[in-house]
């Protein structure tokens, strides 16, 4: 399934196959530019002393060019990176006890909230996503501050598993061993929409008291689901990869280096619950 923040936009994926529709005169039509919107122009007509000059001029590097890079994507994505565990950290230690179910929800729907926006807008907005970033910040310091105080040590080792998992998508994915084809991304969308039925009908019935604790997702049964979820996540991860280098291999405009690390956040944001999760569940079943 494509991430929703890359495929809403249209300077991420594969390159659109236009035709050039003949005009009524016989002449041949010109394909539009598809970065015009976010202002990098086509080439304008140019006499042969303009097109000497070009010639010896240096050639242009992409901040010339305000082209994406992946250089753009890293730095940003370990800001925000930066910035969520600064804000879990000053979430699990300023924030009382008491009040940290009512962090936690606050995070939790404004974290929501801000992930819908930013995730269909054309255009990424930096604010957003760094308020998208806080909110996030604040509902996983509340919500590992919990586990924590639950199952000592998991929220260590559930970073330890998102590090490390990460890493391991990011070697798979280089080293060409996984490729994301069409028939991969179809099979992802289809098992994370049967995913997330699963997990909304589960939430429903703790959220009524038909099941208590983590309702279904319980013993075995729950083990094996964490396991999908982890592998649904780490397929995402590489969808992610995929749609940015073919963000930097079409030229995308700089800007869009937000984007692609709001949508990588998203997905590590999502793995690292799975595994603080999976880990909760394995040690309620072991201790049974």
């Amino acid at each position: 399934m494509r991430n929703p923040v890359f495929s809403n936009s249209d300077v991420f994926g594969e390159p659109r196959r236009t035709g050039a529709p003949r005009g009524a005169q016989g002449g041949t039509a010109t394909a539009p530019n598809p970065y015009s919107q976010y202002g990098t122009a086509g080439p304008a007509s140019m006499d042969a002393s303009q097109l000497g000059a070009m010639y010896d001029a240096p050639s242009a590097t992409t901040a010339d060019t305000k082209r994406m890079t992946y250089d753009d994507v890293i730095i940003k994505t370990g800001g925000l990176l930066a910035l969520l565990v600064v804000a879990a950290a000053a979430t699990w230690t300023l924030v009382p006890p008491p009040m940290l179910s009512i962090a936690l929800w606050v995070g939790l729907i404004g974290g929501l909230v801000l992930g819908l926006v930013n995730a269909f807008k054309k255009n990424p907005s930096p604010a957003l996503i760094i308020a998208y970033t806080v909110f996030e910040g604040v509902f996983l310091g509340a919500l590992s501050f919990m586990y924590n105080s639950m199952f000592e040590g998991a929220v260590t080792q559930a970073v330890i598993g998102t590090l490390c998992v990460f890493a391991g998508s990011l070697f798979l994915y280089r080293s060409g061993k996984v490729r994301v084809t069409p028939k991969f991304t179809r099979f992802l969308m289809m098992a994370l929409v049967g995913y997330a039925l699963f997990s909304l009908v589960n939430f429903g019935l703790v959220m009524f008291n038909v099941l208590d604790g983590f309702g279904m997702r319980t013993g075995p049964l729950g083990i094996i689901i964490g396991a999908v979820a982890i592998i649904l996540a780490v397929m995402s991860l590489m969808v992610d990869f995929e749609f940015i280098k073919q963000g930097v291999q079409q030229g995308a405009p700089a800007k869009m280096a937000w984007a692609a690390a709001f949508g990588l956040l998203v997905t590590l944001i999502w793995l690292y619950t799975e595994i603080l999760r999976l880990i909760a569940i394995i040690n309620i079943f072991s201790g049974e």
